[in-house]
């Protein structure tokens, strides 16, 4: 008799641990893993800002032309600048351990993930944002 409830207290764990697995497969990725999706989706561009800097660089002057390629610019360098301040101010706030979610967040680490997700999201959208403005003021300056 006490062999089968051992046995049922054993079989009760091991279905309840594999239910709450398989509920973790089924919610899709982390809060964590969103967030870090949003900078893994944007750092490659970081090389297209680089090449657009260099392509205004050499169109800026004085006349009102060059002007608007020196604001383009400076949005793509301003960019660019935000993906660093941004990576150094999480690279600050998480440890691997908490990047790799082997560990649960302390209250205070939630509050910095829910900070750095809106972060990351306006992140993209500077970034995202700079490179179409350039692209689009040196597409018009090619079709005249």
């Amino acid at each position: 008799m006490k062999n089968i409830l051992i046995l049922l207290v054993c079989s009760v764990f091991v279905l309840t641990t594999a239910c709450k697995e398989e509920k973790k497969a089924d919610e899709g990725p982390s809060q964590m893993e969103q967030v870090l999706a949003v900078h893994d989706e944007v750092m490659p561009k970081m090389k297209t800002i680089g090449n657009l800097v260099g392509e205004l660089k050499s169109k800026v002057d004085s006349t009102a032309m060059g002007q608007q390629y020196e604001v383009a610019m400076k949005d793509l360098q301003n960019a660019h600048k935000s993906m660093m301040d941004w990576m150094q101010n999480f690279g600050t706030r998480f440890d691997q351990d908490d990047i790799r979610m082997k560990k649960e967040l302390t209250e205070q680490k939630q509050q910095w993930l829910d900070e750095e997700e809106l972060k990351v999201k306006a992140l993209k959208e500077e970034i995202n944002g700079s490179i179409a403005r350039a692209e689009a003021l040196l597409n018009k300056t090619k079709e005249n």
